[in-house]
């Protein structure tokens, strides 16, 4: 079972829209494994965006994830990585698709609402900047066979 890092950036807090991004992803299939509301400090925006240190959009990359309250979530499912992504759409709104977070809530360049992990090596990496082992579930809820059939892997 993959799983993947989401974060539900100070936007999407401060325009109260937390509920009907999450449904989005439950929409999905995808299984909530943990979540915390915080405030991302400095050293850990800069550890999280260190691939993208020296690069143009950096310093406002920071700024603006350390200017409020996330959500952090941990979601897993089978591939839940690509799933994930297409929910959000393309990296700015006014790019991406209709029915997509960022499509159908987005239209800066600057505020794009969600992040998402990009690959499995970046998940582990960044869930384990936020979450601890024992503050993630594994389970299967009820009907998850209908979503996830073992054949489907």
């Amino acid at each position: 079972m993959e799983r993947t890092l989401i974060i539900l950036k100070p936007d999407t807090i401060q325009r109260r829209l937390i509920g009907r991004v999450l449904q989005r992803f439950e929409d999905k299939g995808l299984v909530l494994a943990g979540m915390k509301l915080m405030c991302i400090d400095r050293e850990l925006a800069q550890t999280h965006y260190a691939p993208h240190e020296g690069k143009p959009f950096y310093p406002g990359l920071i700024n603006y994830i350390t200017s409020g309250p996330v959500v952090v979530l941990c979601l897993q499912g089978n591939r839940c990585i690509d799933i994930a992504r297409k929910v959000m759409g393309q990296t700015f709104g006014f790019e991406a698709d209709p029915g997509t977070i960022r499509g159908d809530f987005g239209a800066s360049r600057s505020f794009n609402l969600v992040h998402g992990s990009d690959s499995p090596e970046s998940a582990a990496t960044e869930i384990a900047l936020y979450f601890s082992d024992n503050e993630l579930l594994d389970y299967a809820p009820n009907g998850s066979a209908w979503v996830f059939p073992e054949d489907d892997a």
